[in-house]
């Protein structure tokens, strides 16, 4: 059985193991032999004929998935993908159950490098805490006390099993490195001094960001203490010293003028539409003059969707807790960053990248790719 990435990553027996490889081969078959024909049938079937008796399959995408409901594929492709998403959950909660104390203890010998710190009075914004995102329970926030880390021991483990190995297997680090490739492919190669990541989960791309600057000051925000904690210890096992805090990105507590990049990383559509220009003018206060901000999203955008995108888009908002994805995927994230005040902004697409390089030739593009292989990218300057 293979090691895991790190030193904080629960570790499978294995039992475990197969389950998580079942999982893993329930959703490859539901993408590639169920809803890939489903796609085929409503994109090159369904659409054309609805276009021939004047009625735009895209616009009434609703209706559409209405009358897929009379399928029975469509069903249970449905209903599994929901089990499939719930059983990852449960199995992967279970492992790190198993071995809670063990996490807890191998975080303390790391004590001393980097830092999370919560903060008692925090509220949790209500787009985040009114259901658990992703199905998973308790979502980004729940901490059940002062030393906990268990929700972050549970996304961590989850996470390759989620994205089914495509974002850089346990370590599920390709965004941190297509951001960062985004960053020296735009802007040249730059070393920021100060850097922060605006939602940061467990740090997965916070981490990946750190390795390319070592001498650099390193901050991730999110909601949860209990992620935060982890976070710490997963860099430090990972040999990055970084700073996690609890707060807020609409809001936060560092002084204007104090990064020299602000990132994130797939956050904008775990975002309320309200809160997303806020999080841009926040992105703006803590940048120094010049500094660069790059955000990293899913590389859908609603306008240029197909019919099934548009209905996957509808399932990942009512069926897999996404409340905001379609929102996020119709917002002109772009002019809302130029309305915060940020500078030469673009919108593109950037190629995912496993190791960023100064010296590759910049990839970034205005055409969509597929999402794993392409990610979405808004950036600019202050």
């Amino acid at each position: 059985m293979s090691q895991p990435a790190h030193a904080m990553m629960p570790r499978s027996t294995h039992d475990e193991a197969a389950r998580f490889a079942y999982i893993i081969g329930l959703k490859s078959f539901l993408m590639r032999e169920v809803e890939a024909p489903l796609a085929q049938l409503v994109d090159t079937k369904l659409t054309p004929d609805l276009a021939a008796q004047g009625t735009d399959a895209k616009k009434e995408f609703l209706a559409v998935e209405r009358s897929l409901r009379s399928l029975n594929a469509y069903r249970a492709w449905q209903s599994l993908t929901v089990t499939a998403q719930n059983q990852m959950w449960e199995n992967v909660g279970d492992c790190v159950d198993r071995q809670l104390p063990e996490l807890k203890a191998q975080a303390a010998t790391t004590a001393g490098t980097g830092s999370a710190t919560d903060d008692p009075k925090f509220a949790v914004p209500r787009y985040l805490s009114a259901v658990d995102i992703h199905l998973m329970p308790g979502g980004y926030h729940a901490t059940r006390d002062a030393e906990d880390l268990r929700q972050g021991a549970v996304f961590d483990k989850a996470a390759s099993i989620y994205h089914m190995g495509r974002n850089g297997g346990e370590l599920n680090d390709v965004r941190g490195h297509t951001i960062v490739q985004h960053l020296w492919d735009r802007f040249g190669p730059i070393k920021p001094k100060r850097i922060l990541d605006m939602g940061c989960t467990v740090g997965q791309s916070t981490a990946a960001i750190a390795g390319y600057f070592p001498e650099a000051e390193v901050h991730g925000i999110d909601v949860g203490a209990a992620m935060l904690r982890y976070a710490r210890a997963r860099a430090a096992s990972l040999g990055r010293t970084i700073h996690f805090s609890q707060q807020n990105a609409e809001s936060t507590n560092f002084a204007d003028g104090s990064f020299d990049l602000v990132v994130s990383s797939a956050v904008l559509h775990e975002t309320s539409y309200k809160a997303l220009p806020r999080i841009m003018k926040e992105c703006h206060r803590v940048l120094r003059p010049g500094g660069i901000m790059i955000h990293l999203e899913v590389p859908m955008r609603f306008d240029l969707a197909s019919t099934w995108t548009r209905i996957r888009g509808y399932f990942e908002a009512h069926y897999n807790n996404e409340p905001f994805w379609i929102s996020a995927q119709s917002a002109d994230v772009a002019a809302i960053a130029t309305a915060a005040g940020m500078q030469d902004v673009i919108a593109c697409y950037q190629p995912a990248s496993r190791a960023a390089s100064m010296d590759a030739k910049p990839s970034f593009r205005t055409e969509p790719g597929p999402v794993h292989a392409f990610w979405y990218m808004v950036s600019g300057r202050r």
